[in-house]
């Protein structure tokens, strides 16, 4: 694997760039159908508007949370705080930052959130998945040294291959990639056929991601740490249980039509 695909002079396209592109091309298919289907008050090009909020914010979100973690390299080296194309990008920040920019946004246009969340949930755990692509691609957000059959040696250039030179590792983008994707076709094929209370669809992401993200944490070699804890892990616990909590305490598995 490398991460260039082609150089032409000092442009150079990556996969973790094109992986981005794409994302964003498919998720604004999805989103504007879901839009449609549900019924929320905004034009396609207000539907477009919003998802470009919510990138931006996601971006800027993640590469803050991931330099606020690691701000000990970032003092040293500030000129890499924006080269999020050497990977570093944490995936509970971008969807803090997601989450204020789509608020910031949708409060402007007076529309409700909750029912632009559901219709947000399979449109960014899909992005997701092309992002994990990427990281295969770059060789970030890989795994420990693994002696199983399917263990992957990244290339020299690689942050993978710097760290474990020659040793094969944990694919962990890939388990990620697996779950996410699962979790797309569930709520993509199966939970948007069933109108539920406003939220269930946007908690049900929450909980299935996290969770699923917890146990992938177990085989990451360049995690971010609390102390002696991975934060995707404590992270991850608490997001399924206010998600879960939420979700029994507002009844919202309960049917549109049940709603009184």
């Amino acid at each position: 694997m490398h991460p260039v695909i082609f150089t032409i002079g000092s442009f150079e396209l990556r996969f973790y760039g094109l992986m981005y592109v794409i994302a964003i091309i498919i998720g604004s298919f999805l989103l504007r159908s879901e839009v449609r289907r549900k019924g929320i008050a905004l034009s396609d090009d207000e539907t477009l508007n919003f998802l470009m909020w919510v990138i931006i914010g996601g971006i800027v979100g993640a590469r803050i949370y991931y330099v606020i973690f690691n701000l000990g390299y970032y003092m040293d080296y500030p000129v890499e705080i924006p080269a999020v194309w050497h990977g570093g990008l944490a995936i509970h920040g971008g969807i803090i930052g997601g989450l204020v920019a789509g608020v910031i946004y949708l409060k402007r246009k007076s529309v409700s959130f909750w029912p632009m969340a559901d219709a947000c949930a399979p449109v960014l755990i899909q992005g997701q998945c092309f992002g994990r692509i990427g990281n295969f691609m770059n060789g970030d957000a890989h795994g420990m040294p693994t002696d199983m059959p399917w263990g992957i040696v990244f290339s020299a250039e690689s942050i993978a291959g710097r760290e474990f030179p020659g040793i094969p590792l944990h694919p962990t983008m890939l388990y990620e990639l697996i779950l996410n994707f699962s979790i797309f076709l569930f709520l993509w094929l199966f939970m948007r056929k069933r109108e539920y209370k406003s939220g269930f669809v946007f908690a049900l992401y929450i909980a299935l991601y996290s969770g699923g993200r917890f146990f992938v944490e177990i085989f990451r070699a360049d995690s971010l740490m609390i102390g002696p804890l991975k934060t995707a892990q404590v992270i991850s616990i608490a997001l399924v249980l206010g998600a879960v909590l939420v979700i029994l305490t507002k009844k919202l598995y309960f049917r549109k039509a049940e709603e009184a």
